[in-house]
């Protein structure tokens, strides 16, 4: 539009406003004072421009789809930006993982409670990425948490990374995924035994578990 909408003016006849406004023990005083006379006292005089408060509305609403684009834009940027030594397109993921493999490590699903069998592993050995075989956990670290998910209180040095995904039902998530392919394991949370205090929750089937009598190494 190039033409602007005209204002409307709040007023009315004084009048009936002093009757309307004043209080029953003070009919016949002025509760509310004509126009020019509150022009003339110096008070300014109350208008409102119907243009001015939708041309306000469209800015804020405009100011707040732009912002939530820019965030969604940083967040994919920096995801496209994550470098791992192992990168591998889609279909060849899919083509070496099982579909629920596929559907934890690199769509972030997660497996049923009490599905794997890793929960009934008490060999020593040392527990891999599914996907690139990077060695994440030891059996030494590994506890019963009762939460129908493999548990570990610790992950081998310079075996993951953790991304915070802000609060879920009043509880800090934090998403843990491998350092070498950034296949997606599973969640951290401060709730574990000592020394660490931490309860690394993971998916078995994300984990690949090799016995201490076939371990080549904890790479």
């Amino acid at each position: 539009m190039t033409g602007t909408m005209p204002r409307r003016r709040i007023q009315g006849n004084p009048a009936n406003l002093r009757n309307s406004l004043s209080c029953p023990r003070c009919r016949g005083t002025s509760g509310v004072e004509p126009r020019n006379s509150l022009q003339a006292s110096g008070v300014p005089f109350f208008e409102v421009s119907v243009s001015t408060t939708r041309r306000a509305f469209l800015c804020v609403g405009a100011g707040a789809l732009v912002l939530g684009l820019r965030r969604i834009g940083l967040r994919l940027a920096s995801a496209a930006e994550a470098s791992f030594e192992v990168v591998k397109s889609e279909a060849e993921w899919q083509r070496q993982l099982t579909p629920q493999q596929f559907a934890v490590l690199r769509e972030e699903d997660t497996e049923r409670a009490w599905s794997s069998p890793l929960n009934n592993e008490h060999r020593h050995g040392i527990y891999r990425c599914a996907a690139c075989g990077l060695a994440i956990f030891s059996s030494d670290t590994k506890f019963e948490s009762g939460t129908g998910w493999p548990s570990f209180w610790q992950a081998l040095d310079d075996s993951i990374r953790t991304k915070a995904e802000g609060i879920e039902f009043f509880y800090p998530r934090t998403e843990v995924h491998c350092r070498r392919c950034g296949g997606h394991f599973g969640h951290v949370f401060k709730d574990g035994p000592p020394p660490t205090h931490l309860r690394y929750c993971m998916n078995g089937v994300a984990l690949k578990f090799e016995p201490a009598s076939t371990a080549t190494s904890t790479r």
